[in-house]
């Protein structure tokens, strides 16, 4: 199902970045990032958070998992 969903600018870069590094669609990246949540599992591999880190550099994302549930849009 196609729905829509705001997102933080330069993480949807680099959740793009990766989807086309692994050769596949965002969306199903995305579902795999979910069920493994789902299920308390990480979701990658060592050498694939070596390239999320590469990419989070040259997207300048900083945000971490301590800034969930804080994000403010602008208006």
């Amino acid at each position: 199902m196609q729905t829509g969903f705001r997102i933080e600018k330069s993480m949807l870069k680099v959740l793009k970045g990766l989807a086309e590094y692994l050769d596949m669609p965002l969306g199903d990246l995305v579902e795999g990032i979910v069920l493994h949540a789902f299920e308390g599992k990480a979701p990658f591999s060592p050498e694939t958070i070596a390239k999320i880190d590469q990419l989070k550099e040259v997207y300048s994302l900083t945000l971490t998992s301590a800034d969930a549930h804080k994000l403010k849009e602008e208006p």
